[in-house]
């Protein structure tokens, strides 16, 4: 019987109990996370990727007590046309991509349905719909995956510099950013406005999942049983509901508000360590490229629309 590695599952949860407690960004969080295994492989992956999966959807509830019922109303009905017309065009352009580049089907699938509608999450929810293999599932996540650590670094910087609002860096960041704890974590690092607009317009788009799913399903006879429902959502909403509904409950929405911070920092350093050298190399460069090119088209395009007013 092979002994548990105590020294390594010690780092690993020394270092995640200073990137929560030191305040960490979300950037700085998956950084040491990516670094960390790369020095000491993650001996404890089979525990904190399944709770990475959790502490994401009890970090999505949390926020949604600290968003406004009236600014998630409007976040929503602006987002929501936008996101139709990026997922659709996104994915029409994914499958085109991949058959350029001469991708196999359900890995093109992935990576254009990663990308248009909420990166891992939605990956996971095609993978058995389509039929796709381990390998074709492990692909698509490690592009996609690999493109939510370079957003949390490069988007608050390009807002920055290009001076765009709180309320455009939410919506630019819930529109090009594939997977929603990046989401969140590059709009939190830009403030508080964008966080919430950023949350509210990128769960609207997750919603996508299901119609897609159901379509995919319908194409490939798989069955609609298939099917998984995004049920944190509705948590997110009722939360929200919370907090216009029972407002004498102000201050306790405030420190759910702030732990949630606290779990998506130490859902994104669990992330950082799942992203290891060895597993982003067995993207191949064709997936690479595809994922990268699709992602710079639609951050291109929903920046110049969001930048010059078209929304």
């Amino acid at each position: 019987m092979k002994r548990f590695p105590f020294f390594p599952a010690l780092v690993y949860s020394l270092v995640a109990l200073v990137a929560v407690t030191a305040g960490f960004s979300g950037a700085a969080a998956l950084l040491c996370g990516m670094l960390l295994t790369v020095l000491l492989p993650n001996p404890i992956s089979k525990y904190t990727q399944p709770l990475t999966h959790w502490l994401l959807k009890a970090a999505v509830i949390g926020l949604g007590f600290g968003t406004p019922l009236h600014t998630a109303l409007q976040a929503g009905k602006e987002g929501f046309a936008m996101a139709a017309v990026s997922i659709l065009c996104t994915i029409g352009a994914g499958l085109w991509l991949g058959k350029r580049m001469q991708l196999d089907r359900p890995t093109a699938t992935l990576i254009a349905s990663g990308t248009a509608v909420c990166g891992g999450s939605a990956i996971a929810a095609m993978s058995p719909v389509i039929k796709a293999n381990s390998q074709q599932t492990t692909v698509a996540l490690g592009v996609v995956f690999l493109f939510n650590a370079l957003a949390l670094f490069v988007f608050p910087p390009i807002g920055r510099w290009l001076h765009l609002s709180q309320h455009q860096f939410g919506l630019w960041s819930a529109i090009a950013i594939h997977d929603t704890s990046a989401v969140t974590g590059a709009a939190a690092a830009y403030g508080k406005e964008a966080l919430t607009i950023a949350t509210t317009v990128k769960l609207a788009r997750a919603l996508w999942i299901v119609p897609l799913s159901l379509v995919a399903a319908f194409l490939t006879r798989s069955g609609a049983g298939n099917v998984k429902l995004p049920w944190f959502i509705l948590g997110f909403v009722a939360a929200i509901a919370c907090t216009s509904w029972f407002p004498q409950g102000a201050q306790a929405y405030t420190v759910i508000h702030s732990l949630a911070g606290r779990v998506l920092t130490l859902t994104l350093f669990f992330i950082g360590t799942s992203l290891h050298p060895t597993t982003l190399r067995q993207s191949g460069i064709r997936p690479f490229a595809t994922g990268l090119m699709l992602w710079v088209g639609i951050s291109a395009v929903s920046l110049t629309v969001i930048y010059y007013g078209m929304v």
